[in-house]
């Protein structure tokens, strides 16, 4: 561990209640059913463990030939910090989301005070700064790093409040219930993907004289032909002209030099109090939510035991995936990863019930938001110098 963050760590997570690191190669820790699946060895989840206002369960199946989604839960005695990072290009940004975004989170709060929209919004900044840095020390020996982004949903619960961020499809949704003990979906963030025409129209609108900004690419809506997301950590060639990427390389190559950023970094972002009704919330890469709606995955969660709910709807994604095929699940769960890529894309989700009786009130100070890393694709910890129980 670098000593610089193990000082601010020791320093803002006075009151660490916990640490765990979960990889595809360890079956073992402390949480509930933990490890791999035995009919899907690309499978695997922490069934449940706790949070500081609840339960959580988190399941990621691979897909790709290299993992390229991210994510972790933390925890301490009065806050929540919850972050899914769906890469594409490679895992490197979404490796350093991990690596990075909670702990800037967390000293922006301390110096504030307070965590607020504007400590989110500037995590995030640095965030993208730290890895625009990363990439211009090494693009010139790796020039592909600089054509790797990731996505960014990130939930924080502090104070009887849900501050939400999101960059890209990676999704947030919060179950609430009704009077009449049903379930109703109620999506909490934004999508920022081509597919959608809102997001075209605003693209449209900040680049009135390109007309190739968006357009059709093998059925599909892209930005510049290449990327469908309009918002990301990274993707620096599309961001800064002096990123740009070896022509050569036809599936990054643009039409014309780049004269102004075509995506942002520029995070959308809602805080919302948490309401007597609101039940759970599923955080989720954009993999989930090819397959299932909104409404099909809050009635999985609410109709089945918290244990292995993050699994469950895993489970569902890919048995909806194999229909559309004319497949069968078993028929998925024995392809190899990377030729599992034609049929579902990596998903990872994060399963986070709210027990009201264990929210804190407003005297919970800044620096309480603690640590209970989860970190699922292997990737080294920024955490690893804390205390951990297995």
């Amino acid at each position: 561990m670098w000593p610089w963050l193990e000082k601010i760590a020791s320093a803002c997570w006075d009151r660490v209640r916990r640490y765990s690191l979960t990889r595809r190669d360890e079956d073992g820790g402390s949480g509930s059913g933990s490890g791999a699946d035995a009919d899907d060895l690309l499978l695997w989840s922490r069934d449940l463990d706790r949070h500081a206002a609840g339960d959580f369960s988190f399941a990621v199946v691979q897909a790709n030939e290299v993992l390229e989604d991210h994510s972790q839960v933390e925890t301490g005695a009065a806050s929540t910090f919850v972050g899914v990072y769906d890469g594409h290009g490679g895992a490197e940004a979404s490796r350093f989301i991990s690596n990075h975004l909670s702990a800037h989170l967390v000293r922006l709060a301390q110096e504030s005070g307070t965590v607020s929209e504007d400590v989110v919004r500037n995590a995030f900044s640095a965030t993208e700064q730290g890895f625009l840095s990363l990439v211009r020390r090494t693009h010139l020996i790796k020039p592909s790093i600089a054509a790797i982004g990731s996505c960014c949903l990130v939930g924080v619960i502090w104070r009887k409040t849900l501050y939400l961020a999101n960059l890209g499809d990676s999704r947030a949704v919060v179950g609430c219930l009704t009077g009449s003990n049903k379930i109703v979906a109620e999506q909490l963030t934004r999508d920022h993907n081509a597919s959608i025409e809102e997001v075209r129209q605003e693209l449209r609108s900040l680049h009135p004289d390109d007309s190739q900004i968006v357009v059709m690419k093998n059925g599909v809506w892209r930005i510049k032909g290449i990327i469908q997301v309009s918002r990301s950590i990274g993707d620096a060639y599309l961001k800064k002209q002096e990123f740009a990427v070896d022509p050569s390389i036809t599936r990054f190559h643009l039409s014309e030099p780049l004269r102004r950023p075509v995506l942002t970094s520029e995070p959308s972002i809602c805080t919302r109090p948490i309401r007597p009704q609101d039940s759970f919330v599923i955080f989720a890469s954009d993999g989930l939510w090819e397959h299932l709606t909104n409404q099909r995955a809050v009635e999985i969660v609410h109709n089945n035991p918290r244990e292995g709910i993050a699994r469950r709807l895993v489970r569902a994604a890919l048995k909806e995936a194999a229909r559309k095929r004319e497949m069968r699940y078993n028929d998925i769960t024995r392809l190899e990863k990377g030729v599992r890529r034609f049929f579902h894309d990596d998903i990872t989700v994060v399963v986070v019930f709210i027990d009201h009786g264990l929210l804190q009130e407003g005297n919970a100070s800044a620096p309480e938001l603690s640590v209970r890393g989860f970190v699922e694709s292997g990737a080294p910890s920024t955490f690893s110098g804390l205390n951990s129980i297995s």
